[in-house]
């Protein structure tokens, strides 16, 4: 399965996308020229904590934001839940209700007086 693919991650196990998670992360601290030790550095981490999430051990949410703002790569979140582009809540307000029983307008009045039509002019 080519990892590329946008939803290849659906027929993967837990254990498997954190094992290529690591592998981004390994492949992006690489490409910046960075060791373990350097990016822990920069992350706040222990090296033996970039280790283990470089070799799919897993991390936890905090880790995983730490390594990628230390990698410059804390932007890429937005691709990975990108944000609605309106709120159910506005959704809703934007509505129009539907009356379900209008009324119906009443006549205009009109502009001579009523009469009952046998008076004599």
């Amino acid at each position: 399965m080519r990892m590329d693919q946008p939803n290849s991650f659906q027929f993967l196990s837990d254990p498997q996308i954190e094992a290529e998670l690591g592998k981004r992360l390994k492949r992006k601290r690489v490409d910046l020229g960075l060791n373990q030790t350097e990016l822990a550095e920069k992350a706040g981490l222990g090296r033996r904590t970039v280790y283990a999430v470089e070799n799919g051990k897993g991390c936890t949410l905090p880790t995983f934001i730490a390594l990628l703002r230390a990698l410059g790569a804390l932007h890429e979140l937005s691709e990975l839940l990108p944000p609605p582009e309106i709120s159910p809540i506005a959704l809703t307000a934007t509505r129009v209700k539907e009356r379900k029983n209008p009324y119906k307008a009443r006549p205009k009045k009109p502009d001579t007086p009523w009469a009952w039509g046998d008076e004599q002019p």
